[in-house]
């Protein structure tokens, strides 16, 4: 897929943040360079701000090292040394919440959005969804999302785009259970 964008914010985000993608000399070579279209433009910025915010309370240092889209949504790949536990979580929280909003929002426009298939997944408003049909969600479903933790539990939440936050959950139940 080509990415329909003027690479201006990118590099504004890159040079915002040297803490975060750590560039050495041009913006346009950073490890973690966004290689995302311009809709998810403001969902990164929050998602940076919050990380730098989590980072510098803390002591410890962030890289990214991808930012991409992958079937449909925002994947964002970091390396982290020295932080605490608790800033650690404040760091993937943002991400989590970054990757959410991404799953909501066209990639093109950043207006709200739909995951869409048709050859490759992708999450797009009506206007740029290019005949794909949405992808079916069950009632109840919509925007849940199941995190493992490496303790073995498992955490139900519903992501609240108008709120941009996570609202937690029991486990959800399908028709008939």
């Amino acid at each position: 897929m080509a990415l329909r964008h003027d690479s201006g914010w990118r590099a504004r985000l890159v040079e915002s943040y040297p803490d975060l993608f750590h560039p050495a000399g041009d913006p346009l070579t950073a490890e973690g360079w966004p290689a995302v279209d311009d809709g998810w433009r403001d969902l990164l910025e929050r998602a940076c701000a919050r990380i730098r915010k989590a980072v510098r309370a803390d002591g410890g240092s962030f890289r990214a090292t991808q930012i991409k889209e992958k079937f449909g949504s925002l994947r964002f790949y970091y390396r982290i040394r020295d932080l605490s536990p608790r800033a650690a979580a404040r760091v993937q929280e943002a991400i989590d919440l970054a990757e959410a909003r991404s799953a909501t929002t066209c990639e093109v426009c950043g207006e709200r959005g739909f995951l869409r298939a048709g050859g490759w997944l992708a999450t797009r408003c009506d206007a740029h969804a290019e005949g794909r049909p949405a992808v079916p969600v069950d009632d109840g479903f919509e925007n849940l999302h199941v995190d493992r933790r490496a303790d073995g539990r498992v955490r139900y939440r519903f992501y609240d785009r108008d709120a941009d936050r996570f609202v937690e959950a029991g486990r959800p139940r399908r028709k008939g259970e």
